[in-house]
């Protein structure tokens, strides 16, 4: 169930990484995730398992820093940018054709997260997730978790559901009728993403990437010249840590451990 073919309409579906040195980016993350990068001048695709997993663009929009960003599968992004407009958010990019016929639009909710939306063509976003070295699922950073409710349901259709993470509370985004991730994963299938409250940084989207190893993980990355924003600690589904790559864009770790105790 990890390998996709396409995402329903709602699900967030491809996560991608613009540098100024997208080269320099991708042998970062090929040591930490042991990802193989086809390298491209502008777009290039990280590959686990032969499947595309991720993507490292270059060079980086001028005033916008390095950054992941999550896109989210939509029928129509002309449609999706509109109603995000409406929805008290920002149209960062307009609308424009992209990868393989595909169609893109940048937004940013009312906080300020940006987010992608992508009315995919040939390219169906990643083709494996929820394993070691690959993306699981991306978390919304947020001081204002009400207007995030209001702006992504409005957009997206989005439902909330609250639970205890820790010393802390969070929220699950569930799309209802929608049936992904894994039978076996510690939360219902029909959660596209989550939501932390955050009064300390801007609001951004972070993605989370399964690991075997997140000690050896973190190491590697502070060994190649990345930062341990966040080091290993215990979560409620295992051990989590925050990294940032050379450049700064930040991102987190997962060493997941299933419910009935085995691990993935």
């Amino acid at each position: 169930m990890s390998e996709r073919n396409g995402y329903d309409p709602g699900v967030p579906c491809w996560v991608d990484n613009w540098q100024d040195d997208a080269d320099a980016a991708a042998r970062f993350y090929e040591a930490v995730l042991g990802w193989e990068v086809a390298a491209d001048e502008r777009y290039s695709i990280a590959m686990h398992r032969g499947l595309d997993a991720a993507g490292f663009g270059s060079p980086r929009p001028e005033g916008v820093p390095a950054q992941w960003t999550t896109y989210v599968w939509v029928e129509s992004a002309d449609e999706t940018a509109a109603k995000a407009r409406k929805a008290g958010g920002d149209v960062l990019v307009e609308p424009f054709d992209a990868l393989d016929g595909g169609r893109i639009a940048i937004v940013a909710d009312p906080a300020g997260a940006v987010l992608g939306v992508w009315q995919v063509g040939e390219h169906r976003g990643a083709r494996v997730v929820n394993e070691p070295s690959a993306w699981a699922m991306s978390s919304l950073l947020t001081s204002d978790t009400e207007a995030a409710k209001r702006f992504y349901g409005a957009v997206f259709g989005w439902q909330t559901e609250s639970f205890a993470a820790g010393d802390f509370e969070a929220t699950m985004w569930r799309l209802p009728g929608f049936v992904g991730g894994e039978p076996e994963q510690p939360v219902p299938r029909d959660v596209v993403a989550t939501m932390v409250e955050v009064d300390s940084q801007p609001a951004a989207w972070r993605p989370d990437f399964w690991v075997d190893d997140i000690e050896r993980v973190a190491a590697t990355a502070d060994e190649r010249g990345g930062t341990v924003v966040a080091p290993p600690s215990d979560s409620p589904v295992g051990k989590g840590a925050v990294l940032a790559d050379p450049a700064g864009a930040v991102f987190s770790v997962t060493k997941l451990i299933l419910p009935e105790g085995g691990a993935r």
